[in-house]
């Protein structure tokens, strides 16, 4: 098997061996990508450009802002636009010139699918999300120590509709160490949470 796929690869002209060497390494590494992603160590550079449009006050998730294009995530969407798009264009397109030309198009619509996709799925998170307000009253667990006499910020993780949310939190009292339970007072700035023990 493998040395019929040598004979036939070396039977191709060299311009489709590149499309035919872009679209299967470029697949292969989307495909590890894919993997990472639904295991949750997917996060590329393209996430935290899509992930820091917010506002800053934690509040909400903004999906106003620019994404940026020249990312990892999206170069390999643009060359698996453009391996694919050369080998399936190649029995339609006879010219290279403009089998290139296609395929570089092929390239830009998978980088634009990708961002308008990305962009629903954060609309969709960013819909589903929390105010910050509704943790008045809430329990919730010190994640990193929060600070006596609101002399600095730690963190308390803290559910809204069944969502986990890490929050800056402070507290008015003697410093309130990891793991122990708390009850949210108020919120200040519409960032941070004035805390107490139980």
């Amino acid at each position: 098997m493998i040395t019929t796929f040598i004979d036939w690869y070396q039977a191709l002209p060299p311009y489709m061996r590149a499309y035919w060497t872009i679209a299967i390494a470029v697949s292969v590494v989307f495909a590890i990508q894919v993997a990472l992603t639904l295991i949750g160590l997917g996060d590329t550079d393209a996430d935290a450009d899509i992930s820091d449009m917010g506002d800053g006050n934690g509040e909400t998730m903004d999906t106003g802002g620019a994404i940026q294009l020249f990312t990892i995530r999206n170069t390999v969407n643009f060359l698996l636009g453009v391996g694919w798009g050369g080998v399936c264009l190649s029995s339609v397109i006879q010219n290279r010139f403009l089998l290139a030309l296609a395929a570089i198009v092929c390239g830009c619509i998978m980088v634009g699918a990708f961002i308008i996709m990305y962009k629903q799925l954060m609309k969709l998170e960013g819909n589903g999300s929390y105010r910050i307000e509704e943790s008045v009253g809430q329990v919730c667990e010190v994640y990193i120590r929060i600070p006596a006499n609101r002399s600095g910020s730690g963190k308390v993780q803290i559910s809204f509709h069944g969502s986990v949310q890490e929050l800056p939190a402070q507290t008015e009292g003697e410093a309130i160490s990891s793991g122990t339970k708390v009850r949210v007072k108020e919120v200040i700035n519409k960032t941070v949470l004035i805390v107490e023990r139980l």
